[in-house]
């Protein structure tokens, strides 16, 4: 009820642009996505398609088919249209068999092509996703690519370039075409690996930020969080993708993981464990609503670690997810802020006003899911209602959901935008906490950061 009524509002106000503006009832186009529009639709098709919402999928599919428009200018992100374009547009094709998002996922892949075409061949951030012409690295064109304004010296950020393996490995796959093949994995996405693990890692971790000309780090922060986040989620699940066999992927993850856990992970007074970010050696004690992913994604590497590290790693998620879930409870609204921290006497809570507010985000409740999904203990789903009963009282308003600005006032300022995530991940993994373990099984599905599930490769895994 809750995706029908956020899509039917979406579908009525703000069609063909990229979000809803619940409050005004019009449309948001943003910067993040170049020239390209739609994002709820191509966000929303797997979403739609699961929850058995027909008629309503039928709409958004006829918008990809008719108004989904890939000849377009305009910088952007490379990480943002892979994760919910790519990813939507492919998760849409395995679970439909519909050609029309084969095609348009491949289309939009090539465009994303010339990001690669850097000293190292690690991506820079932003694309220029019109006309192509990749003769020069600096020539005044489209297809030329650039890194963020506010990254730290124009380098490339963590999280951005090494969440690109699942969607590419798929395009390359689906095409057939050696060249895009060439391009797209083997040599490009792969060559991330190598580069990767050929600099030096601080204590063996990574920080969020290399510069895509020399290979080396730009500064020395690392965070789970925002900028570093889903690194480390895409190198478990590569492996799982590869159904197993990508053993370089499980290693990186496990080796990573053992750095985080040595140098990050910390336990409060409170006896809340979270995990630090680390500034140079120096550790910050706060946690991004962000890196509450993190539980889910170890209980899943958990259910592969050797016998004795399994429980070690089950107990570790649970711990995480449970801080995470301290975060809602002692707020007003039973939504979770932008960051909490632990200092000076607070535990869990958002100490600064700029990080009090929920922006839909979800975070927490995939955690959720993984953690119910792999332990059956039955306050994962009371904790996931706890949070649709939230969603309900102080998101829903007249035309959709809104983000609210701080969630520690139970009369909270909404911020006039229902993102595109909102459906393509929250509500998602809410509805598949409630549903039977086959609904997407963890055996034959991999979902990328965005939420869109990819098939595992049971067949033939090429490293």
């Amino acid at each position: 009820q809750m995706m029908k009524f956020a899509w039917d509002n979406y579908k009525q106000y703000a069609l063909g642009k990229n979000e809803l503006r619940p409050l005004t009832k019009n449309g948001h186009i943003g910067n993040m996505f170049g020239g390209l529009r739609g994002a709820t639709v191509v966000d929303a098709l797997d979403t739609l398609y699961i929850m058995e919402l027909e008629e309503e999928f039928q709409e958004a599919k006829k918008w990809v088919e008719k108004s989904f428009d890939l000849n377009v200018n305009g910088e952007a992100s490379l990480f943002e249209v892979n994760i919910r374009y790519i990813g939507g547009l492919l998760a849409a094709y395995y679970l439909t068999g519909e050609e029309v998002f084969k095609s348009k996922a491949l289309e939009l892949g090539e465009k994303l092509l010339p990001a690669f075409n850097t000293p190292t061949g690690i991506p820079r951030g932003v694309i220029n996703l019109g006309r192509q012409d990749t003769r020069s690295l600096f020539s005044p064109c489209s297809g030329m690519s650039w890194s963020w304004g506010w990254a730290s010296a124009g380098s490339s950020i963590l999280a951005e370039f090494g969440t690109l393996h699942l969607e590419f490995l798929h395009l390359s796959e689906l095409s057939g075409n050696p060249v895009f093949a060439e391009k797209a994995s083997t040599s490009q996405v792969m060559n991330i690996r190598k580069v990767l693990n050929r600099v030096e890692k601080p204590q063996g971790l990574y920080p969020n930020f290399l510069s895509p000309v020399t290979g080396n780090w730009v500064q020395h922060h690392v965070s789970i969080g925002g900028l570093g986040d889903s690194f480390y989620e895409y190198l478990i699940k590569s492996w799982l993708m590869s159904d197993k066999k990508d053993s370089e992927a499980k290693k990186m993850y496990d080796d990573a993981l053992e750095a985080i856990e040595k140098h990050l992970v910390k336990k409060s007074a409170g006896g809340l464990t979270y995990i630090a970010e680390w500034r140079g050696g120096i550790l910050d004690h706060k946690m991004g609503h962000l890196a509450c992913f993190s539980g889910g994604m170890i209980a899943l590497g958990a259910e592969h670690a050797g016998e004795e590290r399994k429980q070690h790693y089950v107990d570790l998620a649970a711990e995480i997810t449970n801080t995470c879930h301290e975060s809602y409870a002692r707020s007003d609204t039973k939504l979770g802020p932008e960051a909490f921290r632990f200092d000076a006497g607070t535990e869990a809570m958002a100490t600064r006003l700029s990080e009090r507010y929920y922006i839909l985000r979800p975070e927490v409740v995939e955690s959720y899911m993984y953690m119910w999904r792999l332990t059956h203990d039955p306050k994962y789903r009371q904790w996931g209602w706890e949070v649709v009963k939230a969603l309900e009282k102080h998101c829903r308003v007249e035309a959709g959901f809104s983000g609210i600005r701080d969630v520690y006032t139970t009369t909270p300022t909404h911020d006039n935008m229902q993102q595109s995530f909102f459906l393509a991940e929250t509500l998602k993994y809410l509805y598949l906490l409630f549903c039977e373990d086959d609904v997407l099984s963890l055996d034959d599905w991999v979902f990328n950061t965005e939420a869109h599930p990819l098939p595992v490769n049971h067949t033939n895994f090429k490293a």
